[in-house]
């Protein structure tokens, strides 16, 4: 395995089984100690853009945060937060189209059980917010989920929530006065903030179609409550509190007809809704199926329903649905035929070796066919072609270490994309006084930089050229000529035009 993204030596190394996971650090920014991401190569023809992540670790290093990292592993963006705030959450980063523009959309709130109450953030190529979305009508602000944002050709963005509400759960062996999480849709005009479209599961999936055990799932919170030394009554499943969560909804997209594709992970189903009046067209999966599924078409606890421009539908096949699930996750593509009803597999996108992603994980077709698949709980992301051969698997946490420590830096989602960004602040300089002199220049978010120009001298007026240097990654490092008062530095283009300018503090 080749590890091709750098970092400096953590504090207290000295002890294997302590160490943290490896990290990017940097001089200019102390703030930001992304993962250390390894790469193993396969073959060739992978995407040699970005990738976009939002890593989990709930620790000093690395940090928690939204992280944009170059082909190579390499920094290149990242919102870091604290990790321990319920409100500082950050999920589902990716490039979308708004307003015939790039942008960066990603929510931002609370994580509990598996769902999250908050907003969607949309910022321009600057990283500077434009726009935040979430939920309205018949729900209060601030519920928007945190599973899946996806921004329309119509300027607005379809959302999902999740929200307690009273139901019969007899069906299912729990309390005929109980309540259930319900599953909401909402389509929203980023504008404006109005709901244009809005779903519930409960009006048209029955709870009896979840295939999660009730019994089990409430002698799981008892014992929870047990451990915690709880009353009982603090866990008891079907609660306000603690509504069944009998649907978990986890992708809505558009299908190529205008449609939504709904995939949910309690019913172990995929769901096509008529845009027009919320009725369901036909249900894929689970125990209400309505296509006949062919040899190896099955999939359960699954995630990311897309459809393709050929027709083919992709998802991610968790096929686990917790820790000690024994099958492996897998990509998969399916064939539908809607007239004879019928789904086969086309293409599995299997990890190099058993990987057991029991939540979150996604797969993105890319343009040319090719495949990301992003393992979710597992912390790592994999490429490979239109027919399943892999191109490279990269690891971004505990696990580049070894199954033994665990799976900390997992990231609900990974993408790649093409990004060009162009930060609204200034670049960063830190110049360190060691053996010789040295200036460290990083920018946060700058895709364009091509090389960097130490200008230094006496003092501003008669400072000139002392130095350019290529641009080495995240931070560069550039010596300072001896006796140089004054120091700044210019990010240069690729035809040398100057992007922005750094002055050391002081």
């Amino acid at each position: 395995m080749a590890s091709l993204a750098s970092c400096r030596p953590a504090d207290g190394a000295d002890d294997e089984d302590k160490l943290p996971v490896p990290h990017q650090s940097f001089v200019t920014r102390p703030d930001l100690a992304p993962p250390e991401v390894s790469i193993t190569r396969h073959g060739d023809g992978a995407s040699e853009h970005h990738v976009f992540l939002t890593p989990k670790f709930r620790t000093d290093t690395p940090v928690d945060g939204a992280v944009i990292v170059a082909a190579d592993g390499q920094l290149v963006w990242m919102r870091a937060v604290d990790g321990d705030e319920p409100g500082n959450n950050l999920f589902d980063l990716r490039v979308q189209e708004y307003l015939g523009e790039p942008v960066l959309t990603m929510y931002e709130g609370t994580n509990e059980r598996g769902r999250g109450n908050g907003e969607v953030l949309i910022l321009d190529e600057t990283y500077t917010e434009i726009a935040r979305v979430t939920t309205g009508g018949s729900l209060p602000p601030g519920h928007a989920d945190f599973h899946d944002t996806a921004i329309t050709g119509d300027g607005t963005m379809l959302i999902a929530a999740y929200e307690p509400v009273p139901a019969d759960l007899s069906s299912v062996g729990g309390p005929a006065d109980a309540y259930a999480e319900d599953a909401v849709i909402q389509e929203i005009d980023i504008a404006t903030g109005e709901v244009r479209f809005e779903w519930s599961a409960l009006d048209h999936v029955p709870v009896a179609e979840t295939m999660v055990d009730f019994q089990e799932k409430k002698a799981e919170l008892e014992e929870e409550a047990e451990e915690a030394e709880k009353d009982e009554e603090f866990n008891e499943l079907g609660t306000e509190e603690k509504p069944f969560d009998y649907f978990h909804i986890n992708s809505v997209t558009e299908d190529g007809d205008g449609a939504l594709l709904v995939s949910a992970r309690h019913t172990n189903a995929v769901y096509k809704l008529d845009r027009d009046t919320g009725r369901v067209v036909w249900t894929l999966g689970g125990s209400a199926s309505d296509f006949e599924l062919g040899e190896g078409a099955e999939f359960t606890w699954q995630h990311d329903a897309q459809r393709s421009a050929d027709g083919t539908l992709t998802l991610l096949d968790n096929h686990a649905h917790g820790a000690d699930d024994d099958e492996s996750s897998r990509g998969l593509r399916l064939a539908l035929d809607e007239s004879a009803m019928t789904a086969e597999v086309v293409t599995e996108y299997l990890p190099p070796e058993e990987r057991i992603a029991g939540s979150q994980a996604n797969a993105q077709e890319l343009p040319g066919g090719n495949m990301l698949i992003g393992w979710g709980q597992k912390p790592f992301y994999s490429e490979y072609t239109r027919d399943g051969e892999i191109l490279y698997d990269a690891c971004h946490g505990d696990a580049c270490r070894g199954e033994e420590f665990g799976g900390g830096g997992a990231s609900y989602r990974a993408y790649t994309f093409e990004w060009e960004g162009r930060p609204a602040a200034p670049p960063d300089v830190v110049v360190q006084d060691d053996d010789e002199r040295t200036a460290y220049v990083s920018w946060n978010g700058a895709t364009e930089v091509a090389q960097w120009r130490l200008l230094a001298g006496e003092d501003e007026s008669g400072a000139t050229e002392a130095a350019v240097v290529d641009r080495e990654s995240f931070e560069t490092a550039i010596p300072v000529p001896e006796g140089a008062l004054y120091v700044s530095v210019e990010a240069l283009g690729v035809d040398g035009e100057v992007l922005g300018t750094a002055t050391p503090d002081g």
